[in-house]
């Protein structure tokens, strides 16, 4: 049986693709599986990808139809594996070497759902450690117990899902699947739903992906009407989390994450394209007001003076003046949230 099942969506990263592609067969082992999902490229992504599967054992490529995005990818990746566990790579990042057999041993080792792992950012040459926000290491708990408190980074402010190993169990239990379509924040909903519904979770201090910041492909540097989907990440969030049997102690931390996120949007608006700016502002006027009142007022308080001035500004502002502009087929890219 596969052991472990790695899926790894590319999207027009013909520059950066080469460096992921030789971590992973500075990773491989015969009992790995490498899912490479071709999200339909218009670089030279696809000849890369070609190449690879001859030359790193277990490697897969799948080549979409249409481009889908990061989430649809992921998707893709899933519904393709067959490992006893799985986890995820983006196309422009890399790995260690051996990271993912301590990564699976960790994993075996602490028999739990699922375990989450340190990463470094890079952004040019600057390498910055960035810790799963969890202080206890190699210690068995709840995932639901860590989302709490409202007022803290708790685990599930830290939603990379490169950034652990998940065990198959949970994909059959519908809990690894992504929010299809979704172009940015595709992993707000996901960490939530694991948190919320898992059994068993553990972090360990291993160090192996590397997350390049910075790439100007990144939907993190690109100011279009993809990065709206922050708002359809954290409403699905909120009514998820609104069904739970704790609710009135999950949703302030629910409420506090999306207010916190539509303030950094919408307090650098010059990054945006002008109709995506003004889309933004009324988008955010509407979920602003879907929420409940009074926990509203409440989570603005919390969030201190700037913040909550910013967004009771926009609260006040009218809503429906203007349409929300479409994603053309050729701009929607899904590279990475």
């Amino acid at each position: 049986m596969v052991k472990l099942s790695v899926i790894v969506p590319f999207f027009n990263v013909q520059t950066y693709a080469p460096d992921t592609l030789r971590s992973l067969r500075a990773n491989a082992r015969e009992d790995f599986e490498f899912i490479l999902v071709d999200d339909r490229s218009t670089d030279g992504t696809a000849d890369v990808l070609q190449r690879a599967r001859k030359d790193i054992p277990g490697a897969k490529v799948i080549v979409h139809e249409r481009n889908g995005g990061l989430a649809t990818a992921r998707n893709t990746g899933l519904d393709a594996a067959s490992g006893e566990y799985l986890t995820f790579l983006d196309g422009d990042d890399w790995l260690a070497p051996g990271y993912f057999a301590e990564l699976v041993a960790a994993a075996e080792r602490l028999e739990c759902d699922f375990v989450r792992a340190d990463h470094v950012q890079v952004t040019g040459r600057t390498r910055t450690v960035h810790r799963v926000p969890h202080g206890l290491r190699n210690v068995v708990l709840s995932p639901r117990s860590v989302i709490l408190p409202a007022d803290r980074t708790t685990s599930v402010d830290y939603p990379y899902a490169w950034a652990g190993i998940y065990h198959r169990r949970l994909l059959d239990q519908g809990l690894l699947h992504f929010t299809d379509g979704l172009r940015t924040a595709e992993d707000r909903p996901w960490i939530w739903r694991l948190h919320r519904e898992a059994e068993s979770f553990a972090a360990v201090g291993l160090l192996g992906v590397f997350y390049r910041r910075g790439v100007a492909s990144s939907l993190t540097q690109i100011g279009d009407v993809r990065q709206l989907d922050f708002i359809r990440a954290f409403d699905q969030v909120i009514s998820e989390t609104s069904q739970d049997r704790d609710a009135d102690i999950l949703l302030p931390k629910a409420m506090r994450t999306y207010c916190a996120v539509m303030a950094h949007h919408l307090g650098s608006l010059e990054r945006f394209e002008p109709g995506v700016a003004r889309t933004l502002r009324s988008m955010s006027a509407a979920a602003l007001r879907r929420l409940p009142s009074d926990l509203l007022d409440e989570t603005l308080t919390s969030l201190g003076d700037r913040r909550a001035a910013l967004l009771r500004r926009v609260r006040r502002r009218p809503v429906g003046a203007e349409p929300t502009p479409a994603a053309t087929p050729a701009a929607a890219s899904g590279a990475r949230a």
